[in-house]
């Protein structure tokens, strides 16, 4: 549902109310710090990674027997598997995704308007339309008859 020029207005007001009284919060708000934030875990990821990539060869490299062989490879592939998920995980943060779909707020600084919803596609009749329009128009129908 479109935002009217009304609550365009009022919201932009409030946003330059929010920025002017808690910087900190609003740049928090922003996504800038989350954003970096998750950068370094993905780093960290990768490295941690990296080590446990590094272990795995050490254990085919060692020649202590068969035991520390084993114990040394299943450590080196549990720290690859744990520096794999948080690379992976820090990838696909939340707070990235309505960052990439925001709009501009006209080059201001401030907040930009984010797109919340789905597309709203006008229906094509009835088995296109949207689950909730179907459900009232059944529920409008069992009203009419007096069900």
């Amino acid at each position: 549902m479109e935002l009217s020029e009304e609550e365009l207005r009022l919201l932009e007001q409030m946003e330059r109310a929010l920025v002017e009284e808690d910087p900190k919060l609003a740049s928090t708000l922003r996504g800038a710090s989350f954003q970096r934030a998750a950068r370094r875990r993905m780093i960290l990821g990768g490295v941690i990674l990296a080590a446990g990539v590094g272990l795995l060869i050490l254990a085919v490299l060692l020649d202590q027997g068969v035991v520390v062989q084993t114990i040394v490879g299943v450590l080196g592939f549990v720290v690859m598997l744990g520096g794999a998920i948080l690379a992976l995980t820090s990838a696909r943060s939340p707070a990235a995704a309505p960052i990439a779909k925001a709009r501009t707020n006209g080059g201001r600084p401030g907040f930009s308007v984010i797109d919340g919803g789905r597309a709203h596609r006008p229906s094509r009749g009835r088995n296109h339309s949207p689950f909730m329009e179907r459900m009232e128009e059944r529920w409008r129908r069992r009203r009419e008859r007096g069900f």
